[in-house]
């Protein structure tokens, strides 16, 4: 089992981004690059949680999404042909006093067979790189959509290492 945490500050509310997560229309895709619209299907949504099956490449899972927390969002993978036991998605999110928000992400990969088993250990080492780029450009989409209308300002709890940082922790 993998557990990789990626970790970005953003202009972007908690809710701008629980909006961007949640929207499971057409352009789905041009925003999460890992949900290609041939196997986008929602099966059920309500008013803070869906059932919705996605994926790309080969690779799909349904995930059970709960966003009644709009600090806390989770995605619990309920049917895989890769993923199985503890996969999912947790993003948890942190507004901080300059305006901009923390988005903390942790995925968890448990393979149910030796195909998601062998893909988990990639993702787990030489595959984070993967899993980074694709939040990176999901923030970066949301953050072009909402047409940047927040301007943030300077933080200095940052440091010199900018607005942007990357942990990953692998068991």
């Amino acid at each position: 089992m993998s557990t990789i945490h990626l970790h970005q500050t953003t202009t972007l509310t908690p809710e701008q981004y629980i909006a961007g997560l949640t929207d499971f229309g057409p352009n789905r895709s041009k925003v999460f690059g890992n949900s290609a619209n041939e196997y986008l299907k929602v099966h059920q949504r309500e008013a803070s949680q869906a059932d919705v099956t996605e994926g790309s490449a080969g690779i799909w899972e349904r995930l059970h999404y709960d966003w009644s927390n709009p600090q806390h969002v989770v995605l619990t993978t309920t049917d895989s042909n890769v993923w199985g036991g503890a996969s999912g998605h947790s993003y948890t999110f942190t507004r901080l006093s300059n305006g901009m928000t923390d988005i903390d992400v942790d995925v968890v990969r448990e393979g149910k067979d030796l195909k998601g088993r062998l893909l988990g250990l990639v993702l787990g080492t030489v595959g984070k790189s993967v899993l980074q780029k694709a939040f990176i450009n999901s923030v970066k989409a949301l953050e072009a959509r909402d047409g940047g209308s927040r301007t943030p300002r300077p933080s200095t709890s940052r440091g010199s290492k900018g607005d942007r940082e990357f942990r990953y922790i692998h068991p």
